[in-house]
């Protein structure tokens, strides 16, 4: 259950998000003005913040540049309409954590107010000092050497390689290590070169000019133009085919992209972050992938480790998860009993952190007690 404060003009908007916040279990309290939630926030905690963008005498944008003096760390969300996302957009730069369309659903609400506290839990709960909303959660020395290099590499423009198993965390530190760049303020692009098929691939990376195929009826700015003067990510970068990985080539020695169907190169200001799952070096060896591209991308490689061989980081995240369903679930869920950590500790987690947190959110769903035990938790792999 969140504590939330609503601030809206709209007397109809306000009781409907009341009514709401009630059904969904949390504690709403009211304000039709931001000068008047203003003076409740000095005198109370709230879990998060929910404002209607634009209000009389302080809009929207006064009044989260206000709440970011008084109370930084409370996560602020912004209701706004389908002409004004620019505005929200805008918002989140200046600190707004998200922001939800008119209309929404009960689902859109609970789920953006459940991520917003989810991240604010991260921060607390992280080793980590710096002030970053994609901290990780962790007790192990293996992690805080992983994070501590993160860091320092966030500072330079080098291309980052981050290996690991799926599950691990890669895209999370990839974002970590944007949100600590100078590009912070800039778009974090990801492209999933296994999910994408080979045929659009390219489209999808360096765009298309109207005309250039059947069906390209406009101009298609590629995730390389998306992203610059930000980060883009190349996750699973292994699977993308070898004709593509030489245009890769080029566009990191060249610093420019060719649309597909264009005449002139584009210059694009972009940093790489690649992932893989895969041992690279020995797709490099079979001809699968090229070898001066590997150079070119593993100017700093980092290896996440499995979740099997930082065992003690499992207690810490298998309570943050517990938190985040029972709260999702509407459920009170305190603990995790001995009985059952002790099967999560011992378990090999194939599926890493990803496969944790499923079995959490089952354990959850199907838990009726105030705590979990062994009775709840289903593993796949147990012989």
């Amino acid at each position: 259950m969140y504590r939330v404060l609503v601030v809206d003009d709209d007397d109809q908007m306000r009781m409907a998000l009341n009514a709401t916040l009630k059904h969904l279990n949390h504690s709403p309290v009211v304000a039709k003005n931001a000068k008047e939630a203003l003076k409740l926030i000095k005198k109370e905690d709230f879990d998060v913040i929910i404002s209607d963008l634009k209000m009389p005498k302080m809009d929207g944008i006064e009044f989260l540049s206000e709440v970011k003096k008084i109370k930084k760390d409370i996560p602020f969300i912004m209701i706004t309409a389908f002409g004004d996302v620019k505005t929200a957009v805008e918002a989140m730069k200046l600190g707004a954590f998200d922001f939800i369309l008119k209309p929404f659903s009960q689902e859109a609400l609970q789920k953006v107010l459940h991520l917003a506290v989810s991240h604010k839990t991260i921060k607390k709960s992280t080793t980590q000092k710096n002030d970053t909303p994609f901290a990780f959660i962790y007790k192990s020395k293996q992690m805080e050497k992983i994070v501590n290099l993160a860091s320092k590499v966030a500072k330079t423009d080098a291309t980052v390689l981050l290996i690991g198993e799926s599950g691990t965390g890669k895209e999370v530190l990839a974002k970590y290590i944007h949100s600590q760049s100078p590009r912070c303020n800039s778009k974090f692009v990801a492209v999933n070169c296994a999910a994408i098929p080979s045929n659009l691939l390219e489209s999808e990376m360096f765009g298309y000019e109207k005309g250039s195929f059947s069906g390209a009826t406009k101009t298609h700015k590629g995730k390389f133009e998306q992203a610059n003067k930000g980060t883009l990510l190349l996750d699973e970068i292994t699977e993308m085919p070898l004709e593509l990985q030489a245009k890769l080539l080029r566009v990191i020695q060249e610093k420019v992209i060719d649309r597909i169907g264009g005449v002139e190169p584009i210059k694009v200001d972009v940093r790489i972050i690649c992932t893989t799952n895969r041992n690279i070096e020995d797709y490099v060896k079979e001809g699968k992938f090229r070898e001066d591209l590997y150079y070119r991308i593993s100017v700093f490689p980092i290896t996440i480790p499995p979740l099997r061989e930082r065992k003690e980081d499992i207690p810490l995240l298998a309570e943050h998860f517990l938190k985040q369903f029972s709260s999702s679930f509407g459920k009170n869920i305190e603990k995790i009993d001995d009985s059952a950590m002790e099967i999560l500790i011992n378990y090999p987690w194939p599926g890493n952190i990803r496969e944790l947190q499923n079995v959490i959110e089952r354990a959850v769903v199907l838990c009726d007690k105030d705590k979990l035990t062994k009775e709840d938790i289903y593993l796949h792999n147990m012989g």
